[in-house]
């Protein structure tokens, strides 16, 4: 049964930058685009670099080790970015006061 848990509070996530966060096992990079948070795997599916140090441009992450791009809405790579398409789990989450909370299953 999925559950909301609390990871970060709202203001430790600057505009358009991101953070690393764990929950119940699971690594999580929260971003924050236009005053919304968004959660997406912490590790980049092309070989686990860490999408929270990646830059954002719009909505698109880049992973600071091969510049795989990411939306953080849906977790889809970029189309253009090489011959796989690689996709990251995203995650629900649910602001409470000034907590961020995201859904694990």
């Amino acid at each position: 049964m999925a559950e909301f848990v609390a990871v970060a509070k709202l203001n430790q996530v600057e505009e358009g930058k991101g953070i690393k966060v764990e929950a119940k096992g699971h690594d999580i990079a929260l971003f924050k685009k236009d005053g919304k948070v968004y959660a997406i795997q912490q590790h980049c599916a092309h070989h686990g670099g860490p999408l929270s140090d990646g830059s954002l441009e719009g909505f698109i992450v880049t992973c600071p080790w091969h510049g795989m791009t990411y939306d953080i809405r849906t977790g889809k790579a970029a189309p253009e970015a090489w011959d796989h398409e690689y996709e990251e789990k995203t995650y629900k989450v649910k602001i409470e006061g000034n907590e961020i909370k995201v859904e694990i299953p």
